[in-house]
């Protein structure tokens, strides 16, 4: 299944508290259970006012009407061409 990079532009993300980071988690998770198995959320990368969320899907398409049902911005969607780190150098 294809891996995508979505950039959400989200003014004040890095200062975030628990509940209010669970909430976006319980929404994301509400519309990934209406939109079945075909989208999995990996995880999410926090900064001070960006988040950069790892998904599985079958395109683009899904990854934005995710966010549509969640209620969350999508300012860029990059395909995953290839995982890189640090024993690519070996």
């Amino acid at each position: 299944m294809p891996k995508f990079v979505i950039e959400r532009d989200i003014p004040g993300a890095g200062k975030m508290t628990q509940a209010e980071a669970h909430e976006a988690a319980l929404k994301s998770l509400e519309a990934l259970k209406d939109l079945g198995p075909k989208i999995q959320w990996l995880h999410s990368y926090v900064t001070e006012d960006k988040v950069y969320c790892i998904y599985l899907a079958p395109d683009e398409e899904m990854i934005y009407e995710h966010a549509k049902r969640a209620g969350f911005p999508v300012n860029r969607v990059s395909a995953v061409r290839r995982l890189m780190d640090a024993t690519a150098a070996e």
